[in-house]
């Protein structure tokens, strides 16, 4: 029997600092984790901030991680660790407030579950350009394992308004 290999599902964010830069280091701390077999990052986006204080614009992107073995409990784990090695502070936060670097699990296959501290598929993510836009430019077909919608679909029903390609979208060496 074949055991096909999980893959999950990131976005994004920074509004503080060298948004790119806090971003390409993501990304390579991503690439460094155990278990990751392959990478793959959609272009980035700048995008108006949805709720919160008034803000600068984020800089977002969607990135798919394909595994070797894991759970998402673990992978959470290691998102929270890159985010603080990155500079995130989440004490004393702002909700929707500006940040130096936000990573939220999506999806982890489509597996649904809810926990402390993690809820897959991420609750809001549906509802979200910033978020829908780059995942589409990965896969458009992907489905939400909840609503059984494929991500374009996902995406034709939400304002787009306010999510631009960033320069040309290509990330920073």
């Amino acid at each position: 029997m074949t055991q096909t290999m999980p893959t999950a599902w990131i976005a994004m964010g920074a509004n503080l600092g060298d948004r790119a830069a806090t971003l390409g280091s993501a990304l390579k701390a991503l690439k460094a984790l155990p278990g990751v077999s392959r990478v793959e990052a959609s272009p980035l986006y700048e995008t108006a901030p949805v709720g919160g204080p008034h803000q600068p614009p984020f800089l977002n992107a969607c990135v798919r991680l394909d595994l070797n073995a894991g759970e998402p409990k673990i992978l959470l784990s290691s998102l929270l660790s890159i985010e603080a090695g990155l500079g995130r502070r989440r004490e004393g936060g702002v909700r929707w407030g500006p940040r130096v670097l936000d990573l939220d699990l999506l999806l982890f296959d489509d597996r649904m579950l809810s926990m402390e501290g993690l809820t897959l598929p991420h609750p809001r993510f549906h509802e979200r350009a910033f978020v829908l836009r780059p995942l589409a430019d990965l896969d458009p077909s992907l489905r939400h394992p909840g609503l059984g919608r494929t991500v374009s679909e996902m995406l034709s029903g939400v304002d787009q308004a306010g999510v631009f390609p960033w320069q040309d979208g290509t990330w920073p060496n």
